[in-house]
């Protein structure tokens, strides 16, 4: 293996077992949540969107294996701060770079589900996904 590969490896385990921004939000203004049935990944993600249209704040909940939840730790770091209209426009080309490791098709799902709850968040109906 890679020098590189085994650092993103560690990276990946390190969010895992050490998660940034994991827990509840008081106040969030957008919520969503959504699973991967083949899995049973789940993540929910809160986000406080300040007057000037940034994510303020972002937290996520959820379970599953590590390549779900490290992704989920690793996308709310991304996004903190970040203007509403770039974070709608975040591909999954963002979140695979982050990670840095080559996924089979069933691992991809596990690390865009944190993106598609994103997604669903900063959606016209995220108010009641939760």
């Amino acid at each position: 293996m890679s020098i590189s590969y085994d650092m993103y490896q560690e990276q990946i385990l390190d969010h895992y077992k050490h998660p940034r921004n994991k827990g509840l939000l008081a106040g969030a203004t957008k919520n969503a949540r959504d699973s991967n049935p083949l899995c049973g990944d789940e993540v929910v993600l809160h986000v406080k969107v300040d007057g000037s249209d940034r994510i303020a704040e972002v937290k996520f909940e959820g379970q599953g294996c590590a390549i779900s939840q490290a992704s989920a730790s690793m996308l709310t770091t991304m996004v903190k701060g970040m203007p509403l209209s770039d974070a709608e426009g975040l591909g999954r080309d963002a979140v695979l770079k982050q990670l840095g490791i080559p996924l089979s098709a069933v691992r991809l799902k596990c690390a865009l589900l944190s993106l598609h709850v994103l997604k669903l968040a900063l959606g016209p109906k995220a108010d009641v996904a939760t």
